[in-house]
């Protein structure tokens, strides 16, 4: 699941790269970084509940 949400926030970046997606905070390609940040985030979380639940 971790690698599909990977994938996912990694294609988004590329696109805010290439065009700005323009949602609330993403208006300029200079944004892509908050991108990784809450893709960085969303993966600690989610490796956080798969190792709590195991």
């Amino acid at each position: 699941m971790t690698k599909v949400i990977l994938i996912f926030l990694l294609v988004l970046a590329v696109i805010q790269v290439i065009k700005p997606l323009g949602w609330p905070g993403l208006k300029k390609r200079s944004d892509a970084w908050k991108l990784a940040i809450g893709g960085l985030f969303l993966i600690v979380f989610s490796v956080g509940l798969i190792a709590l639940f195991e």
